[in-house]
């Protein structure tokens, strides 16, 4: 029996998803590249890491680290010769909750993060963030600059905190939701690869949410908040072709997505 694919820790979840070619694109299939294989394209490529130091951060043999990152400029030299699509979606990964002790978030916001993600939450306690901005529900996610966490109850408001991003943006959002062990988040409009980032740490979804945020919890608690289900980001987070804010949602529970995880 073959063992498990050990899930791969990424620290960045892509905001773009799609690449298209400038021309000759209609009936091709795309390439895809995972989101594993992306991380390790990030890490080496971009932000100039080792092999090793790739590993590390995501958690994986060195080997294991090598093949992910060989298999991902295999399929970017294929799409870029062949003239074909590129999707990055799927792959056997979950998203850092800062965490890592190799984890590339600000070390004193880490600290900081920390000491609210172990803050105590009962079984049957809902953790609700809302992007904030002086009462209201900040409009375009990728850019607030603090959520409003609330632990609720049956029903009812425990406590609620203001907690700042510490300029964190777009998909490391993503990351601070995670640490703060958040189960819904309540915000204005959102990318598509913000949402796949929510989903892949079981973060459930209402966007396209307007007006005051602490009224807008007491809507959901009460079960009657007016929420976008396919919400579309009024702000696009890059100007690559073939971008959709509000497409590539995913569905899966927190953990590793797509398979089963070894230890």
């Amino acid at each position: 029996m073959a063992r498990p694919t050990k899930c791969r820790t990424i620290c960045r979840f892509p905001q773009i998803l799609e690449f298209i070619p400038a021309k000759d694109a209609d009936g091709k299939a795309p390439v895809i590249l995972t989101v594993d294989e992306f991380e390790a394209i990030r890490l080496i490529d971009k932000k100039g890491l080792s092999q090793e130091q790739c590993s590390q951060i995501m958690q994986v043999a060195r080997t294991t680290a090598q093949k992910i990152y060989d298999s991902a400029r295999k399929k970017l030299a294929d799409a870029l010769v062949e003239g074909l699509p590129l999707r990055i979606e799927g792959g056997e990964y979950r998203l850092c909750s800062g965490r890592n002790p190799f984890c590339e978030m600000d070390g004193c916001y880490k600290q900081n993060i920390h000491q609210l993600y172990q803050k105590s939450k009962g079984d049957t306690t809902m953790r609700i963030a809302v992007t904030y901005e002086n009462g209201q529900i900040f409009q375009h996610f990728g850019h607030t600059e603090q959520f409003k966490v609330y632990d609720t109850e049956d029903g009812k408001i425990l406590s609620s905190e203001v907690v700042s991003t510490n300029g964190q943006g777009h998909g490391a959002l993503a990351e601070v939701l995670g640490a703060l062990q958040a189960d819904v988040l309540i915000c204005g409009g959102i990318g598509g690869g913000a949402q796949a980032a929510l989903a892949s740490v079981g973060i459930r979804l209402y966007g396209g949410v307007q007006g005051d945020a602490d009224a807008a919890v007491e809507a959901l608690l009460a079960g009657n908040l007016a929420y976008i289900p396919n919400v579309q980001c009024s702000h696009h987070e890059g100007g690559h072709h073939g971008e959709n804010c509000g497409g590539h949602h995913h569905d899966e529970a927190n953990g590793c997505r797509h398979g089963h995880c070894g230890s």
